[in-house]
């Protein structure tokens, strides 16, 4: 890779997993501060959960339009546009300090939704490069980047923490906005390499239109299914650790804290295993994991109960996504790009709907029981992946069969 100052080693892959990590901060800066936020705008707990209905909007449109865009114009102007997003989000969040309770409610519905924005427009650079900078390592590569992003969702409150104490929150993401400014201006300065068929001025696209959709489709499928499992365990962990297995608060919360870090930490994990075992097996083997711990989470009594399921559902969730991803673009090499958005506009969906699901049914149902009737999501799943790996083995097939009788026919 180049940059403008010349070939360096490595800048590239340093830029790109930059803007992962800092895309992690970015998502959770918001929740990081809701305290303040609560606090200083007198938000209602409704008032600040509706906040992030934009941001899921804004992310699933973004995406969608990001993977179209990315056939008519060069991923690193995706990219740039993404981090100006976020650093005109937190520069929102920041000015929300200043306005009164009235103003600073639309502020922030400003602030969720460019993060939206953000987040969408940065899913088919972010997660199209690392195929390009490691072609024969894709799987681990796009592994490592969710690590990335997964680290920064994990040390944002960290970061926020000492602001927070100070009563000075809204330095917080001043910093983050003077951050995204320096990045921004480094890749706008680097040379970053493009996917072939820009270079040539044709359209990223070598696939017909039905046939991609035919074949991203049961990738789609995968991933909202996913979203549904994530969903039910994050979201609901600490309601169900408190009202359904009456366990102290602060289990409940450590709970949920176990759960993320293990997510962060299983990508890393996963990135390395991937390089030495077939990436399908641990792509099949993640919602089996799934299926166990919600089957597992009925039967949680006591506090190392809670904190051990929590732990492999975090596991079961980590790389799942990634590898999703990688799976789809190896189908669709030239459609790296608008197949990443399209699976993050299907997981932003997934969540959505996922969480609000659980709700009404609450209502008839014990999560106990809602977290038995979940592990049919990652069971479907589990049943879509091996008709995924059946077609494309298949496909492989039938790929070497026909050039042996194209090489047959040459030497007659």
């Amino acid at each position: 890779m180049q940059t403008g100052a010349g070939r360096v080693p490595g800048a590239a892959t340093l830029l790109v997993y930059a803007a992962a990590l800092l895309q992690g901060l970015m998502l959770v800066s918001v929740p990081a501060l809701s305290t303040a936020l609560r606090q200083s705008l007198m938000l209602s707990d409704g008032g600040y959960g509706s906040l992030f209905l934009p941001q899921v909007l804004c992310t699933t449109l973004a995406a969608l339009a990001g993977g179209e865009l990315a056939k008519r114009m060069p991923l690193k102007l995706l990219l740039l546009a993404a981090l100006l997003a976020n650093a005109a989000a937190q520069l929102a969040l920041a000015a929300s300090a200043g306005v009164s309770a009235q103003w600073g409610y639309p502020v922030l519905l400003t602030t969720t939704s460019l993060l939206g924005w953000g987040f969408g427009l940065s899913s088919a650079p972010l997660n199209t490069y690392p195929v390009l900078l490691f072609p024969q390592r894709r799987d681990a590569a796009v592994v490592a980047l969710h690590t990335a992003l997964g680290i920064g969702l994990a040390i944002g409150p960290l970061i926020a923490a000492p602001f927070l104490m100070r009563a000075g929150w809204w330095q917080f993401p001043l910093l983050l906005s003077a951050a995204t400014a320096a990045l921004t201006l480094a890749i706008a300065m680097a040379r970053l390499e493009e996917p072939r068929t820009h270079a040539s001025g044709t359209s990223t696209s070598s696939s017909p239109a039905g046939g991609r959709y035919r074949i991203a489709a049961p990738f789609v499928l995968i991933a909202v299914l996913y979203a549904f499992a994530e969903g039910t365990f994050s979201n609901w962990a600490v309601i169900y650790l408190q009202e359904d297995r009456a366990l102290p608060a602060s289990v409940a919360t450590a709970a949920l804290s176990v759960f993320w870090a293990a997510l962060a930490a299983g990508r890393l994990l996963i990135a390395a295993v991937v390089l030495r075992m077939p990436p399908h097996r641990v792509w099949l083997a993640l919602p089996l994991m799934m299926i166990a711990v919600f089957l597992a989470l009925p039967q949680v009594r006591g506090s190392a109960g809670a904190l051990a399921a929590y732990a492999m559902a975090g596991l079961a969730c980590s790389a799942f996504f990634p590898l999703t991803i990688s799976h789809a673009v190896q189908r669709l090499p030239s459609d790296t790009a608008w197949v990443s958005s399209v699976l993050v506009a299907a997981l932003m969906t997934g969540v959505g709907l996922g969480t609000f699901l659980i709700a009404p049914l609450r209502e008839v149902l014990s999560l106990g029981v809602l977290f038995r009737y979940s592990a049919i999501y990652p069971l479907v799943a589990a049943a879509l992946i091996i008709g995924v790996i059946v077609t494309g083995r298949r496909r492989r097939e039938g790929t070497v069969a026909a050039a042996r009788r194209v090489s047959a026919m040459a030497r007659v």
